[in-house]
Parts: structure tokens; sequence; C-alpha cells
């Protein structure tokens, strides 16, 4: 469970995130949406503690992001809109030591790496240097890492921009395959066709401000008609 309480982040006099309460429950498949520049990745990055508030809290799981630091970045895998491996190491010996930062033995993280090999399609290539990845092969070994420790959330800023379309249908099968298992996954992105797909439900985020939400059965995953609510709103 996501709940965000009033959060606001200002950069001198300028409020990139103004005010905004929302609450994702367990389970849930949860769509950010906004223009760019609308506050989506300031938004996710005082969720994961990379930035402190301005006001307002975060709890993952019941945790304070700010006050319970460790506990809050426990429950949670994050991917940032641009994945970051260390080139010279191995896809494997990435894995291995995102599994230290989380004080998992080797052998865990061994069998958690064999049961996400086929999952995400890894095998042929996570032995070999990530210098030598494609951007469909480093979202992959990167979203495996977010779920190695089998965390509860999952915060996935624009998980398909770049991914070749075997790469985008292998995560967003895997993806919607966890929430039904009661991951809860908070994805921010611009791709419209991807929320239509995906998501239980919505929120649209223009100016640092929260403008609309709205649940996916409210209108039958939107009737096609999303792309021309989201330009109304947003205009």
């Amino acid at each position: 469970m996501i709940e965000l309480r009033n959060l606001t982040k200002k950069f001198g006099s300028f409020a990139a995130v103004n005010d905004i309460s929302l609450t994702v429950p367990s389970g849930q498949f949860f769509g950010f949406l906004g223009p760019n520049g609308a506050g989506k990745t300031t938004t996710i990055k005082m969720m994961t503690g990379l930035y402190a508030p301005t006001a307002g809290q975060c709890f993952i799981n019941g945790f304070d992001i700010q006050k319970q630091p460790y506990h809050a970045k426990l429950q949670f895998g994050y991917v940032p809109d641009q994945p970051y491996l260390y080139e010279r190491l191995s896809g494997r010996e990435f894995l291995y030591f995102v599994g230290g930062l989380f004080n998992m033995s080797s052998d865990d993280v061994r069998k958690k790496v064999e049961a996400l090999l086929d999952m995400f399609e890894i095998g042929a290539f996570v032995d070999k240097r990530a210098e030598e990845y494609s951007q469909g092969m480093r979202q992959r070994i990167v979203l495996t890492a977010a779920l190695l420790h089998d965390p509860k959330v999952l915060i996935i800023d624009e998980p398909i921009v770049g991914l070749d379309p075997r790469s985008a249908r292998l995560v967003k099968d895997t993806l919607k395959a966890k929430t039904l298992e009661g991951l809860t996954v908070f994805m921010s992105t611009h791709l419209l066709e991807i929320v239509e797909e995906l998501c239980d439900r919505i929120a649209i985020i223009k100016d640092g401000r929260i403008i609309h939400e709205e649940l996916q059965n409210e209108q039958k995953r939107f009737n096609g008609q999303l792309e021309a609510m989201f330009l109304e709103l947003t205009k």
C-alpha cells in the first residue's frame, strides 16, 4: 500500500509538486499520468527517498520514507526512468550486488535469480557485461533487480520507453502477472496505450497538482477515450 499525504516539493519559489494526496491499495496497478514537466518524476523521487519533501509525507506499507527509511525501502523495488548498470559487471554480478544491499545471502540470491531468469528471459545474456547490453536487456536486468527481494510495492518510471516490441510485451505481461499475485505497482508514464492495457486506476498530474482520478472499471477501460480525456484535461 502507498499513501501520499499533502506531498509538496518546492525548488525555490517553484512548486514542482503541490499538495498531492493519493492512496494506492495492495495489488493495484496504478498509472500516474501527466505531460512532461508535470511533476511525475519529482513525486517518485520523494516516494523513494531521493528527494526530501518540502511538506507532506509518504508511507510505503505504513512506513514513513523520511522517518523510517530503512524499513520503508525494504518494502519496494524501484526502476528509474534511466536505469543504471555498472558497465564492467555482468548482469548476474549486478544482481548479486543488489542482493547484498538487501542483506540477502548468496544462496538466496542464486535461487531468486534462477527463478527470475525465465520470467524476464535474461538467461542468454545475464553473464555478459552490461556494456554489451541493449536498452531492452538493461531494462530487464533492472526489473529483475527490483523484484529480487520480493518487495510488496514496485515503483517504476517510464518502463517501456526505448524497448523493442518483444521486450515491451515481456515487461507488460510480467508486471500484470505480479499484480495478480498481490504486488502493488505505481507506474509513471505518458504512454496512454500502456495505461489502457494495464492499469486498474489512474491519476493525472498537471503543473504539480492532481487534476483527475479514475478507476478503470468506471468506464470499462476508458472506452478507448483516454487519449481524448487526457488531452482535454492537460491542455
